[in-house]
Order: structure tokens, then C-alpha cells, then sequence
């Protein structure tokens, strides 16, 4: 430290080595452990996109470190991006999952082929149940209710049991 430099000057020229820690892991783990502990959804769909953001932000500085060093303001704009992620005011993390992530996913066109999960230590066993409960969470009781008539009126249609017809109360 030349005599000029004093701590503020320091800080300054450090701001990035001092507030990354703070903003990317520190307060970020704070709001995700408030998350667990409440019942809303939005909240844990913007900390668990952030952490799979922040995930990818770190493979990708891992993969192209090299690249990086040249460019003096990444450590900069990573603490931009990071804060735009993170902050309660932008909810940065949200918006990428609701603009990018979900049409993405929720996309019809796009095929998800179905491949059975093998069990083992580290993975929930895929069955029937597994999937009605993934269905219910995502559309709600009543449209599976409405499933299960639908696939229900359909088989005993094509048993010859009865016709499908429609009046004012729903299908018979």
C-alpha cells in the first residue's frame, strides 16, 4: 500500500472480491433456508433458479477461465449479472425461469422422451403414483379428476358399454 492509499481507496479498487462472496453465496443461502421454511412456491422457484443459474455462471468461468483473464471487467459484470439474479427487486433469477426456462419446457413441440429412471441410492423410484403426483401438482386435483373420467368414459366407450354423450353436467 503506497501512502495515498488509504481503506476506502482499497475497497474501491476490491469491490468485486469483497461483495461476490456476499452477494452470490451469503444472502443467497439466507433466502433459500427462509424459502424452505415457508409454503410459497415463488420463492422456492427463484432461489432453486438461481442456484442452477449460478451453477452454470460457474461452469462456464471454470471452462473458459483463460478466455476470461483477458477481459479485466468480467469480475465486474459477474457481479452485475449476479446481483440482477439475486435481488428482491429485480428478481432476476424468476424472470430467466418464467421467460426462458418454462416455454422451454412447457413447449408441446418440443418432445421430452419418457426413459424410466433406474432405482438407486440417489434417485425417488418412478412409478405410477410419482407421476399423478407431479400431474396433480403441476394442473391441479380437479383436472386429473377430469383425466380419470375422461380415460374412463373412453375405455367403456370403446367396450361397447355405453355412448358418449354430452349434456349441461359434463359427459355420461
Amino acid at each position: 500500500m503506497g501512502s495515498g492509499d488509504n481503506v476506502f481507496t482499497v475497497v474501491a479498487k476490491n469491490i468485486d472480491v469483497l461483495a461476490m462472496p456476499v452477494v452470490s453465496l451469503v444472502y443467497p443461502l439466507y433466502c433459500s433456508i427462509k424459502a424452505i421454511e415457508t409454503k410459497s412456491r415463488a420463492d422456492d422457484q427463484q432461489w432453486l433458479t438461481y442456484w442452477v443459474l449460478y451453477s452454470l455462471i460457474t461452469l462456464f468461468e471454470l471452462t473458459f477461465s483463460k478466455v476470461l483473464e483477458w477481459f479485466p471487467i468480467w469480475s465486474y459484470a459477474k457481479l452485475i449479472g449476479v446481483s440482477w439474479l439475486v435481488l428482491p427487486y429485480f428478481n432476476g433469477a424468476a424472470y430467466v425461469y418464467e421467460h426462458f426456462i418454462r416455454p422451454f419446457y412447457r413447449n408441446p413441440q418440443v418432445r421430452m422422451w419418457y426413459i424410466p429412471r433406474k432405482k438407486d441410492l440417489f434417485s425417488k423410484q418412478d412409478d405410477i403414483l410419482t407421476a399423478a403426483e407431479k400431474y396433480i401438482e403441476e394442473n391441479g386435483p380437479e383436472a386429473f379428476e377430469r383425466l380419470i373420467a375422461r380415460s374412463d368414459r373412453e375405455a367403456r366407450a370403446r367396450r361397447g358399454n355405453y355412448t358418449v354423450f354430452q349434456d349441461n353436467h359434463g359427459y355420461y
